[in-house]
């Protein structure tokens, strides 16, 4: 029965239809339109890219404006990680949180930049910053510690709200 139904729909088809050009004409059109549209271009790094407050660069951790850092080194962000780029240490103290990352190291030759560490952090200690340039002239370079990653709250502002905008 299913292959009568086929074989309707197959003489049901013109012959350019057979063929498949109406759709390369479709495709010609839709190249043609874009070769005509204008053009803009950035002249980068003389002009910057401003990115809008959804965009994901780097990933950095916050620090409160006291100096104190938000991670609690739960070491969520280490695990969610599908590429292994975060290491976590915790260590104690005798502070209000009890607990914080003795060592944070991001390996920026392994991130994906995928978000997954800022979507699953609790303390919403980590978030993707507008960073977008990123240059190494060696692989140890490429490892951030806390000292490249911590980053003042009032820098990251409009990510944060950008975040609970959406949660």
């Amino acid at each position: 029965m299913e292959q009568k139904s086929v074989k309707r729909r197959k003489k049901d088809l013109s012959f350019l239809e057979r063929i498949y050009i109406p759709e390369i004409l479709k495709g010609l059109s839709l190249t043609f339109k874009n070769m005509i549209r204008p053009k803009f271009t950035i002249e980068y790094p003389e002009e910057r890219f401003i990115p809008s407050a959804a965009y994901r660069g780097r990933p950095v951790l916050i620090e409160e404006n006291n100096g104190d850092e938000r991670c609690v080194a739960c070491g969520l962000c280490s695990r969610v990680c599908p590429a292994l780029a975060i290491e976590v240490q915790a260590a104690e103290t005798e502070r209000e949180q009890e607990r914080y990352p003795e060592k944070f190291e991001i390996n920026m030759l392994r991130c994906i930049f995928c978000g997954f560490c800022e979507e699953v952090c609790p303390e919403e200690a980590i978030v993707m910053s507008k960073d977008y340039d990123l240059t190494f002239s060696n692989r140890e370079e490429a490892i951030y510690g806390k000292d490249k990653l911590l980053v003042p709250v009032n820098q990251l502002q409009d990510r944060i709200d950008f975040l609970r905008k959406y949660k």
